[in-house]
């Protein structure tokens, strides 16, 4: 399935019905538990952004720079909070993501969304959509949110040669994880968890 990927056949997975929170939960942190959405949480929105190039459908993620958070350094969808300007979390999606990647709006065409994702760190809910793009786009990183971005294939992100579980040392503390590594880059927590459900769904 994963060779055929294309904006029609993205559409028809999504109409039919998600892997939801046990897909999810296949990349999931140890130390997490099954944790319900929190009517308080802020809401927060991600894109999978997909375009084909050289015979492979790639996917974006982006460094996040250092701060003082929960969630500095790491690999991450494009995406972010919801705002009052904002129509609702599928604008937020967009808006954040050409924010900070640079791609333009224009060539963005969102097909769906995924399941839902609380985040307890941060008390974040995370609404994550799907958006094509008909051929690889022209980026231009914002040097103040995004160290740099990656574009990894979805052939890379299945390959099992990339999937490790073991230790990861966040905040102080060691956690013990399912992660995938691309060189020296680490994807875990929240967006593996996104990530999970997403090859769910085109595995099937």
């Amino acid at each position: 399935m994963i060779s055929r990927i294309n904006k029609e056949i993205l559409e028809e997975l999504l109409r039919g019905p998600l892997p939801g929170e046990q897909a999810q939960q296949k990349m999931a942190p140890e130390m997490r538990t099954a944790y319900k959405h929190d009517d308080n949480c802020r809401s927060a929105a991600v894109l999978i952004l997909l375009y084909p190039e050289a015979e492979s459908v790639h996917t974006l993620f982006m460094k996040r720079n250092e701060y003082d958070g929960p969630h500095s350094g790491q690999i991450s969808f494009p995406g972010g909070m919801y705002e009052e300007k904002d129509i609702d979390l599928r604008e937020t999606a967009i808006r954040e993501t050409i924010e900070e990647t640079g791609v333009p709006s224009e060539v963005i065409k969102v097909v769906g969304k995924l399941t839902p994702l609380f985040i307890p760190v941060s008390n974040f809910c995370v609404f994550p959509y799907i958006a094509w793009v008909s051929e690889r786009p022209i980026f231009n990183p914002d040097s103040t949110e995004v160290q740099y971005l990656l574009t990894p294939s979805l052939d890379e992100l299945t390959d099992p040669g990339n999937r490790y579980k073991g230790n990861l040392h966040r905040h102080g503390y060691d956690i013990l994880t399912p992660y995938i590594k691309l060189d020296e880059d680490i994807i875990w927590g929240a967006t593996a968890m996104i990530l999970s459900e997403f090859m769910a769904l085109i595995e099937q």
